[in-house]
């Protein structure tokens, strides 16, 4: 096994014990760290989304569910 595959099975191996939060947040990280450009028009877009839906949540529009229920309703389908 080479070195740089058995550091990446380390880090992998210490990166799974990371509470979920904290994993989603490294996920996030390297998956971004993917992209080379960055398309101005979509993170515009986007913060206006997140703006948007943030709004819908704190006026009380938005209906929430439990994540448990979302993942039902997701692996059902």
């Amino acid at each position: 096994m080479s070195a740089v595959k058995a550091d990446t099975s380390k880090l992998l191996e210490e990166a799974l014990k990371l509470p979920a939060e904290a994993r989603a947040a490294l996920a996030g990280s390297l998956i971004e760290s993917l992209d080379e450009t960055v398309d101005e028009d979509a993170e515009a877009a986007w913060a206006e989304e997140i703006v948007r839906r943030v709004r819908e949540l704190d006026s009380g529009r938005a209906k929430t569910i439990p994540w448990s229920e979302a993942r039902k309703i997701i692996l059902r389908d």
